[in-house]
């Protein structure tokens, strides 16, 4: 039998591929380890004499990288970057590549489930019938909470990406008005937005909904004295970074009323501590940063991994984000 040459290591696995996808065609590239989780104290050890690191959320410093002479390339199990010194390995030759546009339905999809959600009450009025408060109605329907359309409300869009842009077609198919603020607006397709500045954006929509990257320039976007300035009983709802918000400013917002809801599939901290003020603030839906999670996408992304990988090995890498 031929030996495999390059080794290939996957650090943390299990939230990407919990069993249900393959790693066949990567298994042919080389000699492929899979870990579910990496700790901390575990990284130096499995990653030594590995030709090809691939990562999620292991985050690989500049420490880490320059102790690991045979590494020749690392890939992102994501869109963001942020787990990997980008220049670190930038001045080792490595390229890093990520894995662009393989969840924009599946977070734009999620998006309105948590946006529908909470305007429909469908959480609550199930567990109402659960408990048994239809059965014990004396008439044929109940409600525990007020019922919203959206149709004629106005979503603000923060970014104007690939999944901000299908948020907004479908926004658009319910009847909803859309506001739009991104640094570029030129080249972006009409889809029916109306662009506007940020301060605009947040004193007119009724739903703002978060697409744009964590920067400095956009860590806590959302922060008391921006939601002092926006409309009264607004609803924030976050499927991007979890950083873009002060916490504690909306859960405050939340507890006045100045906000109306918070539906959020990501926190700063993640998992969060139990003291996130956001754990305990009314009228806020979380869930577990799942958004990108659909079998669906989690498949195009071990094609798109897998096709980095090919392309890296035929001299021709691709998705680069570190300019080597």
């Amino acid at each position: 039998m031929k030996k495999k040459f390059h080794k290939i290591c996957i650090l943390d696995a299990l939230t990407t591929n919990p069993g249900d996808v393959s790693w066949e065609r990567l298994e042919s590239l080389g000699e492929l380890t899979v870990f579910d989780r990496t700790k901390p104290e575990e990284l130096r050890a499995r990653s030594q004499g590995q030709d090809i690191l691939i990562t999620n959320k292991v985050v690989l410093t500049r420490e880490v990288v320059e102790e690991l002479p045979d590494l020749k390339a690392v890939f992102l199990m994501s869109t963001g970057t942020n787990a990997v010194d980008l220049q670190a390995c930038c001045e080792r030759g490595i390229p890093v590549s990520n894995i662009p546009a393989y969840s924009t339905a599946s977070v734009a999809e999620l998006t309105f489930a948590l946006l529908l959600g909470w305007a429909r009450g469908v959480e609550a009025h199930s567990l109402a019938v659960g408990k048994g408060s239809w059965v014990s109605s004396p008439d044929f329907c109940f409600t525990v909470q007020p019922h919203r359309e959206l149709a004629g409300k106005t979503l603000g869009l923060v970014g104007f990406g690939d999944i901000a842009q299908s948020v907004c077609v479908i926004g658009r198919a319910l009847g909803m008005k859309i506001l739009a603020n991104t640094p570029h607006p030129e080249g972006k397709p009409a889809l029916g937005q109306e662009f506007v500045d940020l301060d605009s954006l947040f004193r007119e929509a009724d739903v703002v909904s978060l697409h744009c990257p964590l920067l400095p320039a956009t860590e806590h976007l959302i922060n008391a004295e921006r939601l002092s300035r926006s409309k009264k009983g607004i609803v924030i709802l976050n499927t991007g970074r979890g950083g873009l918000i002060d916490e504690q400013a909306l859960a405050d917002a939340l507890v006045s009323g100045q906000a109306g809801a918070a539906l959020l599939d990501v926190l700063s901290r993640e998992p969060p501590e139990e003291e996130n003020p956001l754990l305990h603030a009314p009228n806020t839906l979380i869930t577990p940063h799942v958004a990108w999670a659909t079998l669906e996408a989690r498949t195009r992304l071990v094609e798109i991994l897998t096709g980095n990988v090919e392309a890296f090995f035929a001299g021709q890498p691709r998705h680069v984000v570190n300019g080597v």
